[in-house]
């Protein structure tokens, strides 16, 4: 039965660039259907924010904001926690719970973002799967 990160996650991971406005997130966002963009804040590519529909909905669109003259940078949270592949979908979810976070994007040995689980991801599994962990 798959219960890891790995089994169940999204890849690739969509990266922007910080000083992207928000309307370019949106439409990146829209056209690929998913729910949050990972943003790359260091030249090293080693730390990142994140921006999702929430940001958009609660930084934006409440407050009136334009997102065509607002950068990621300006909404997005950061830096980020990253998961690993490896973990039970338990091991994932108590991590999401303990940070707030319905998006956690997952990083390999190296560091390098290789996908993306979200809390509607972890639903599903559970549904379709059920709850049971490995070696039980």
């Amino acid at each position: 039965m798959p219960n890891t990160v790995r089994d169940w996650m999204s890849s690739p991971v969509v990266v922007v660039d910080p000083d992207s406005s928000v309307k370019y997130a949106l439409t990146l966002m829209r056209r690929r259907k998913i729910h949050s963009v990972v943003v790359s804040i260091s030249e090293t590519n080693t730390q990142y924010g994140i921006v999702t529909t929430t940001d958009i909905r609660d930084k934006i669109a409440a407050t009136g904001r334009n997102p065509a003259e607002t950068t990621v940078r300006e909404i997005m949270s950061g830096p980020i926690v990253t998961g690993s592949p490896d973990w039970t979908l338990m091991e994932c979810s108590q991590v999401m719970q303990k940070h707030h976070i319905h998006h956690l994007p997952i990083a390999d040995q190296s560091g390098t973002l290789i996908g993306l689980i979200s809390a509607t991801d972890i639903f599903m599994a559970v549904e379709e799967t059920g709850w049971e962990e490995k070696g039980s």
